[in-house]
């Protein structure tokens, strides 16, 4: 019988190893994981290479992790706000390493990681810093650069409803990374606030279907 539920937070990050790339749902706090990225932080692992929209926001989720020192490298669009506090003074001192790249260049990077893409020319960021070292190519009387897809060994994402076979459906605009995100790592571990008996969730509404995702644990109430 598959069965992919977890009994408790604790033990569905238990295997996460130093050095580890984590993908982390979320644009903003929307659809943040924010109880596993709470484990994962107890857990004690340490010089990560977080994937992420942003870079954290306040104390809490993934500022939090950064706070504790545990990322050694940050992948993400958007590092920079009012309260990025966390990120801005790990970088100012030299303690994080960030790789910038555009938002619809991270969507289509982690796609292309899962749909098993080996790189995708996009005119975005072309002529640009983002570009220096990267092959460019002229197609059709315009110029590409050359980007590469993220694989991560585990993909922290967040969703409303899962069953036992870990399909998986998402609270509105909370989906953002987390389908793409599901296709492109190893390990891909889903925070649901509700568990429901395998057959309730309509198959035509389904957003992450099972086979992307390992492990499903339910959030503390």
């Amino acid at each position: 019988m598959i069965d992919k539920t977890y009994e408790s937070l604790e033990r569905a990050v238990a295997d996460v190893h130093d050095g580890a790339t984590v993908m982390i749902g979320g644009f903003g706090n929307a659809g943040m994981p924010s109880a596993l990225i709470d484990a994962l932080i107890a857990q004690g692992a340490r010089d990560l290479t977080i994937v992420n929209n942003n870079a954290g926001n306040g104390e809490t989720g993934l500022a939090a992790l950064l706070k504790a020192k545990r990322v050694r490298k940050i992948i993400c669009s958007f590092p920079r706000q009012a309260d990025s506090h966390h990120f801005d003074a790990l970088y100012r001192a030299g303690e994080i390493e960030l790789e910038l790249t555009p938002q619809g260049n991270l969507a289509e990077r982690i796609r292309a990681a899962g749909a098993g893409i080996g790189g995708f020319f996009t005119p975005t960021g072309y002529g640009t810093l983002l570009a220096e070292g990267k092959e460019t190519r002229l197609i059709d009387g315009r110029h590409y650069v050359l980007e590469a897809p993220i694989h991560a060994d585990y993909a922290l994402i967040k969703a409303l409803r899962g069953d036992r076979w870990g399909n998986l459906v998402y609270r509105k605009t909370a989906r953002n990374f987390g389908p793409v995100m599901a296709m492109a790592a190893k390990t891909t571990i889903a925070q649901v606030a509700e568990i429901v008996p395998l057959g309730e969730l309509d198959p035509e509404v389904i957003v992450t279907p099972g086979i992307f995702v390992q492990r499903v644990v339910k959030e503390a109430a």
